[in-house]
């Protein structure tokens, strides 16, 4: 799990749901597709949304721009915003 943004507005988390631990052997356990998704905390409506699947990827595409132009705070939260319609959970504590 690795923090990629936080806000007073917004958190953004990259999940990697069967990344290796540290120090584990996977050469016995075979192919396996990646998991991963991104969790997206709106603070202000306390609400959370999971991206996954093509979600995620659709995602990845955007940091991946946003590495190589560094946006403005105010374009990124802009992009949260509208992932953040997509919010229905409420946020709890684990």
């Amino acid at each position: 799990m690795n923090m990629l943004y936080d806000s007073d507005a917004f958190a953004v988390v990259h999940i990697l749901a069967n990344a290796p631990a540290e120090g584990e052997d996977t050469t016995a356990q075979g192919p396996q597709m990646p998991r991963h998704g991104f969790e997206i905390v709106d603070k202000r409506s306390g609400k959370e949304v999971y991206l996954d699947g093509s979600w995620a990827e659709m995602f990845q595409i955007q940091i991946t721009a946003w590495q190589q132009s560094t946006p403005s705070q105010e374009e990124v939260e802009d992009t949260l915003e509208g992932y953040a319609e997509l919010a229905q959970m409420p946020v709890v504590m684990h």
